[in-house]
């Protein structure tokens, strides 16, 4: 007897729509005012803090891969460079906000209020990460005490950086004991042993023969260079708002009580991993 074929049964369900989870994300977009300029300017903050949430994702499991005793530092510099993709993202994406003039700006800026980027605990995270450990930065979130928790337990833990010098030690490297034992919630601010290990690193590197195959300290040549270009990418990120601030409203005062472009001014010049800089200022030899 044949098998009674039936039809499947009939849904509405869109795969694709329900993998994205379009039907909830296609409704977060709700400008306060009828600026033509206001939806970019949701749409972009949006697609940030999304951004945001990858970086902190990537970088987390780059940092606790760091620290593991056998950690494949081949799969952390991927990790590393797959979070480049998203910085540069991140920085082009401020392109859809560049012709924003003070004009477009100002018809909704007020609608926002005292909203601001400082109150962005998943930038706050990846300011973390890097190694930013700002004094104030947990009081704007003491408000909201699962968000101020998390955001401590962060600050409390290593940094990226914080992890690679564990890794530097662990491989035989002069990394002072006290830096290895360091409370990570202080500020690392670079120390000159420990440019003089990234120097032996590069060392190893520029003094073998091009016909020969690697050096011995190949993966951690490769993670100085990936640990870089992270923290160069930030930078660049950093830049990038303050011209955007630059051209939609000046100097003007900010949002939630800063002083706008003149308190992102004092922040685009910081060096994160500052010992990767010192190495460049002082060379490899």
């Amino acid at each position: 007897m044949p098998l009674k074929m039936t039809a499947p049964e009939r849904t509405d369900l869109n795969e694709y729509e329900d993998y994205a989870q379009l039907r909830a994300l296609l409704t977060l977009q709700r400008p306060r005012t009828d600026a033509p300029a206001e939806l970019s300017f949701i749409v972009v903050t949006q697609v940030m803090e999304l951004y945001f949430t990858l970086l902190r994702h990537e970088w987390e499991s780059a940092r606790d891969e760091l620290t593991r005793p056998n950690a494949d530092v081949r799969g952390v510099v991927r990790t590393l460079r797959r979070g480049h993709g998203v910085q540069d993202a991140l920085t082009a994406a401020w392109e859809a906000l560049r012709t924003l003039t003070p004009t477009e700006f100002d018809a909704f800026r007020e609608s926002f209020g005292v909203a601001s980027g400082i109150q962005s605990y998943q930038y706050r995270h990846i300011e973390f990460l890097l190694g930013a450990r700002h004094p104030r930065a947990l009081a704007v979130h003491e408000q909201t005490p699962g968000i101020h928790a998390d955001l401590a337990a962060q600050a409390a833990s290593p940094s990226l950086y914080d992890a690679a010098l564990t890794l530097l030690r662990r491989r035989g490297f002069a990394v002072p004991q006290v830096l290895a034992d360091r409370d990570p919630r202080t500020e690392y601010e670079g120390d000159d042993r420990v440019v003089a290990v990234w120097r032996a690193v590069y060392a190893d590197e520029a003094s073998t023969d091009t016909a020969s195959t690697q050096t011995a300290h190949a993966d951690l040549v490769d993670l100085g260079d990936a640990l870089f270009d992270t923290a160069e990418r930030h930078l660049r990120w950093k830049q990038r708002h303050l011209l955007s601030v630059w051209r939609s409203m000046g100097d003007k005062p900010g949002s939630a009580g800063t002083s706008g472009a003149q308190w992102l001014e004092r922040g685009v010049h910081r060096k994160y991993f500052p010992d990767l800089w010192t190495l460049r200022d002082q060379g490899w030899a």
